[in-house]
Order: structure tokens, then C-alpha cells, then sequence
């Protein structure tokens, strides 16, 4: 299976396109930024594909992050996911980016938790714990630092992603063993959004967004013009 994996809901606009057959991607680009997503992501689609030498229609699926993050970044990636799906007459699935975060990480050892956080600002992190067989422990969700390190400092864990150093710089450790490992990445490796996709079941895993909280953004009510 050939799959086209995109991620824009966090600090990076990346694409790869995934050899499940080789496990290897046949080409892959990522690029570092927390704006301008929109219009760096089809110029980079297209870099990946002309370097894999790929036309669109040999794609099997393709696979997007779907939050939770930037409400715009994660939109422009949705959008973009539905638009290869429907043009090469593909299914589209989306992934978590916390399951992305946890995954490298959860498969190279079952016997540590790992813990996704994701720095949601004003002292919100995004977070999940998933143990053994990716079993969730944390349940995603949105908490204050005090509520997150409530929920997830039960014991040795890993964190990884943007809100790793917020959770390890406040962590108890006088209650608790210190993280076995700390990786502040501000996005998740895009090779995983590729093998979850794989994965996923089509039916199951629809390129919806995970907001985990509604829009900082609000209608201006006291300039709403009148209905007639």
C-alpha cells in the first residue's frame, strides 16, 4: 500500500509518501513553522511526489493528523486530505496527533507509558497516556497544568511532544520518579501518521477535527446586523 500522509496541525507542514509493502517512505518533506501552512502544503505535496515519481492515481490512501492543534493548520491539512481523496477516487483517514506523538514510542516499549502533550497555551496542555498495547490510560482531553500532572504523574512515564518541558519542570518529584524521557517535539514524525494510517479503518477514522476545546474565536455579537 502506497500512502500520501500530511501533517499541519502543529509546528511543522510535512508529507511523505509511505511504502507499507518496504516500511520505508519513497519521499518525504518537513518543514518547521507554526504559520503559513496553507500556502506551503501543496507546493511541498507536490516536491514529495515528484521526487518519489508517483503520479496521484498510485496512491492507495491517504492519511491526515486531524488535532488536536492549530484549529487553522489542522483545517488546511483536512481540507487538502479530502481534496486528494475525492480527486484520485481514494479513501482518506485521519489520525490524532497525539496518537502520533505516543506511537514511535509506545512501539519500541509496552512496559513505560507515554504521555502526549501538546502546550494548548493560556496554561492548557492537550494530553492522553496510553500503556501496554497502546491501551488508553489518559483519555484525551484538555486540562490545566495542575489537572495534567494529576492525571499523569502516577509513576514512570515518557512524555513527548510541545508540552513535554511544561509537564517535566513542574513534575513531583517527590511524590514520583522523574520522566524516563523528556521530548519537547513541537510535531510528530509524519512517518507515523503514514503507518497509523495504514492501520486505520476507513470507516472508523474519518479526517474530522479533534478540537478537544470550541475556537478562541467568537462572533462580534454587538455588531451583528439585524435579521429582517
Amino acid at each position: 500500500m502506497r500512502i500520501l500522509a500530511i501533517d499541519t496541525a502543529l509546528g511543522a507542514c510535512s508529507a511523505v509518501l509511505f511504502d507499507t509493502v518496504t516500511n520505508q517512505p519513497l519521499a518525504i518533506q518537513s518543514v518547521d513553522m507554526n504559520r503559513g501552512h496553507a500556502e506551503a502544503l501543496i507546493p511541498l505535496v507536490e516536491r514529495v511526489m515528484k521526487a518519489a515519481d508517483v503520479k496521484f492515481d498510485a496512491i492507495d490512501r491517504i492519511a491526515t493528523t486531524i488535532g488536536p492543534g492549530s484549529f487553522t493548520g489542522l483545517r488546511v491539512g483536512i481540507a487538502a486530505a479530502r481534496g486528494f481523496a475525492l480527486a484520485c477516487q481514494k479513501p482518506a483517514v485521519g489520525i490524532s496527533t497525539l496518537d502520533a506523538l505516543s506511537a514511535p514510542y509506545a512501539s519500541e516499549n509496552e512496559t513505560v507509558p507515554v504521555v502526549s502533550a501538546i502546550d494548548a497555551r493560556h496554561g492548557n496542555i492537550y494530553l492522553h497516556m496510553v500503556g501496554a498495547g497502546g491501551r488508553m490510560l489518559v483519555a484525551p482531553r484538555i486540562a490545566g497544568l495542575q489537572e495534567a500532572i494529576r492525571a499523569v504523574a502516577l509513576g514512570l512515564v515518557r512524555i513527548v511532544g510541545s508540552g513535554a518541558t511544561i509537564l517535566a519542570n513542574h513534575w513531583p518529584f517527590q511524590e514520583v520518579p522523574a520522566p524516563l524521557l523528556v521530548d519537547p517535539r513541537p510535531a510528530p514524525d509524519v512517518i507515523w501518521v503514514a503507518r497509523l494510517g495504514a492501520a486505520a479503518d476507513p470507516e472508523r477514522a474519518t479526517p474530522r477535527p479533534l478540537y478537544l476545546r470550541p475556537p478562541d474565536a467568537r462572533p462580534q455579537d454587538a455588531h451583528r446586523l439585524p435579521r429582517r
